[in-house]
């Protein structure tokens, strides 16, 4: 049992440590591990597979929206990533930048996509001539490169995995109408897969994306209180065709520019997933993303018929992802594993089970262990599997709600940042310099105006002067 122990006390406790707890786990559960390569990661198989599975299951919900996927250039000439002022200006930082290409000197620079607005920009100037080309609703799967200066394994890492979608449309409501509509498939994907409630609003001026005209995000709150920002959706009106010159010619044979859009999800949201849903033996993954749902570990299995009816039960709940434990370590070992591992469901199995045509199932989230029959195991599992994805989002949604404060003056505001994580609610005058004396004085950033709108008082939390929304405020990764 010694050896048993060890695993799980190599995590520092979330309560001693919430970042060196977040690190353990990302290395103790095998997802990633570090390279020679300053800020990038190896995608161990099981971290990859965390990976594979969203961008299967928000690739199925892009394209039933007509989405359709292709691949562009890793490299973008300067001249090209010149011709949107802001948008430049917003990621000039964190371009990466080639200069030779072999021994020979380039005649210009390239960066390493930090994103792709500028080639899907250059794409569609010679892709769109006329309405009967619009619109078109792209999505690229890549990596991207942004020189961070600090990183972390999935939340912040100098290149990174994510999907990109840039679509046209012929007329602004069309472009609107679709970044609220990928903004909303985000939110139900991690409330519905991910098991991670959020809130669904608008960036302010100061927050949104380099060359939009709005940018709208979904916020979650992980288990230290601090917010994470989970995917964003930005209409781009046609600030980026005017740069770009992508006109098209209308039913009455006049030129218009377009109207676009882009939003993105990343390999981030496994840094959620952690941190919204683990605890101190490690991972917690929801059913619905997790690579493998249930894990059979037979006990005793040296003896007649232990693993030959272990491998019964896999044949038998083949509709889940399933596999077996046989290797030679000791059931506790395994048992310990798992959980670190995040499993949702373990199923044992021994020689007393088989006599008495039962086995137990245990539930990763909170350890309910339950004595089935084995005639129907399958119903089981399901039930269990069903009931342990709804109960893990309630408990993130409780966790969220009751980490969520309301302020109506100033110094209020600063006592809850100060001393209570998590988000606030307050009232905002619209005026820039509120938003960075807030920053300044207490670290808490803008998170969103949220669509679903409260009337907390008359006044901004900061000056006091009229106000014109509510915001969501907290200290975000």
């Amino acid at each position: 049992m010694a050896k048993d122990k060890k695993l799980v006390e190599a995590i520092t406790s979330m309560e001693d440590d919430f970042a060196k707890w977040y690190t353990d786990v990302v290395k103790k559960a095998d997802l990633m591990d570090y390279t020679s390569v300053k800020g990038c990661m190896v995608f161990k198989p099981a971290g990859y597979a965390l990976w594979e599975n969203i961008q299967h299951e928000l690739d199925r919900r892009f394209k039933e929206t007509g989405v359709e996927n292709v691949y562009l250039p890793l490299f973008i000439p300067e001249s090209l990533l010149q011709k949107e002022k802001d948008h430049v200006e917003g990621f000039a930082p964190e371009v990466a930048w080639v200069t030779h290409g072999g021994l020979e000197e380039l005649p210009e620079r390239m960066c390493v996509r930090p994103t792709s607005e500028t080639l899907f920009c250059d794409f569609y100037a010679k892709e769109i001539q006329s309405y009967r080309d619009l619109p078109k609703i792209y999505n690229q799967w890549c990596s991207v490169v942004r020189w961070e200066k600090e990183t972390r394994p999935f939340l912040r890492s100098r290149e990174f995995l994510w999907q990109e979608g840039h679509t046209a449309h012929a007329t602004a409501q069309e472009a609107q109408e679709r970044t609220e509509q990928m903004l909303h498939l985000y939110a139900d994907f991690c409330e519905e897969v991910l098991a991670i409630p959020v809130v669904r609003g608008r960036k302010t001026d100061k927050e949104k994306f380099a060359g939009a005209e709005a940018t709208y995000t979904i916020e979650a709150l992980m288990h230290d209180g601090k917010a994470l920002q989970s995917g964003t959706s930005h209409n781009f009106g046609d600030g980026f065709a005017k740069a770009f010159g992508i006109q098209y010619t209308d039913k009455d044979n006049k030129l218009q520019y377009v109207h676009q859009t882009s939003w993105g999800m990343t390999t981030r949201l496994i840094g959620a997933i952690i941190m919204v849903h683990g605890d101190n033996s490690g991972l917690v993954l929801p059913p619905r993303i997790a690579p493998v749902q249930v894990m059979i570990v037979p006990v005793a299995q040296h003896k007649e018929g232990v693993l030959d009816k272990a491998y019964e039960l896999r044949d038998r709940l083949s509709n889940f992802k399933v596999k077996v434990d046989d290797s030679d370590k000791s059931p506790g070992w395994k048992f310990a594993e798992a959980e670190m591992r995040g499993i949702p469901v373990r199923i044992e199995i021994g020689p007393k089970d088989i006599e008495a045509n039962q086995a137990v199932i245990v539930r990763r989230d909170n350890r309910e262990k339950q004595v089935v029959s084995l005639d129907t195991l399958e119903e089981s599992v399901a039930n269990t599997l069903d009931t342990m994805q709804r109960e893990m989002l309630e408990r993130a949604r409780a966790h969220r709600d009751s980490h969520t404060y309301t302020a109506t003056n100033y110094e209020e505001f600063k006592a809850i940042i100060a001393n209570k994580p998590g988000f606030v609610k307050a009232m905002w005058c619209g005026d820039q310099a509120c938003e960075d004396k807030i920053k300044e004085e207490t670290t808490a950033t803008s998170r969103c105006m949220p669509f679903a709108q409260e009337h907390i008082s008359d006044v901004c939390v900061c000056c006091g002067k009229p106000a014109k929304a509510m915001v969501y405020w907290g200290k975000a990764y």
